[in-house]
């Protein structure tokens, strides 16, 4: 008898640990999930914040240049007939609809970052097909009444990578960046400086540099 009651102890024993244990762990579940969601959406509210990822959404030049690898695209479109009239997005996204341009610039948007986070950037930057054949609508769109008087009015950049005709900037090829594209291109030119870009700076480094400028002063 004495043994048929050890050997309901331990069962009872067992099974209460296991249910204490599940306890736990449900529990420790119901604590984790909620937690990894939460560093998730802040790292990610960070990130947004701190790449001004909301300047995207206008049309404003200096948005272009919040990464420092588009300097010497700026500092030429500035400089060219381009720059007196048009802005970045009027030739880089589309313009048929307003789905298709958020979606290019999100698409876009998501692979230079990508690129330019893991330093992935050729020293020449060059459009991919995509961007070629945005491009290649927003010059005639904006062209049309000259494009029309010429068999080019007509030739589409997938036209052009098959061999049936040209792009505009294979005969233009000084506009609106000129011939030389590189990270170097335009070393001195100078660009708009990112607002508050100083509140992205930790204080210790701020006076880091605040003194060694007062040094080499």
């Amino acid at each position: 008898m004495q043994r048929k009651d050890t050997k309901y102890l331990i069962y009872y024993i067992m099974a209460t640990t296991d249910k204490d244990t599940q306890t736990k762990n449900k529990r420790w579940f119901r604590f984790l999930i909620p937690s990894l969601v939460g560093i998730l959406i802040g790292l990610a509210g960070y990130i947004f914040y701190l790449s001004k990822a909301h300047s995207y959404l206008s049309d404003d030049p200096k948005a272009c240049v919040n990464c420092h690898i588009m300097e010497p695209e700026y500092a030429t479109w500035l400089h060219s007939s381009h720059g007196r009239n048009t802005v970045c997005n009027d030739c880089h996204v589309p313009h048929d609809n307003v789905f298709r341009k958020y979606y290019f610039k999100a698409n876009d948007g998501l692979r230079h970052a990508t690129m330019f986070t893991f330093r992935m950037e050729p020293q020449v930057i060059k459009m991919h097909s995509p961007g070629q054949k945005v491009v290649q609508e927003n010059c005639i769109r904006c062209h049309s009444t000259l494009v029309s008087e010429v068999q080019i009015g007509k030739v589409t950049a997938p036209m052009a990578h098959a061999g049936n005709g040209k792009l505009c900037w294979e005969c233009h090829r000084e506009v609106p960046h000129s011939r030389v594209r590189g990270l170097n291109a335009a070393p001195n030119s100078p660009v708009p400086i990112i607002d508050d870009m100083g509140a992205n700076v930790p204080d210790w480094l701020q006076e880091m540099a605040a003194k060694s400028k007062k040094s080499n002063n």
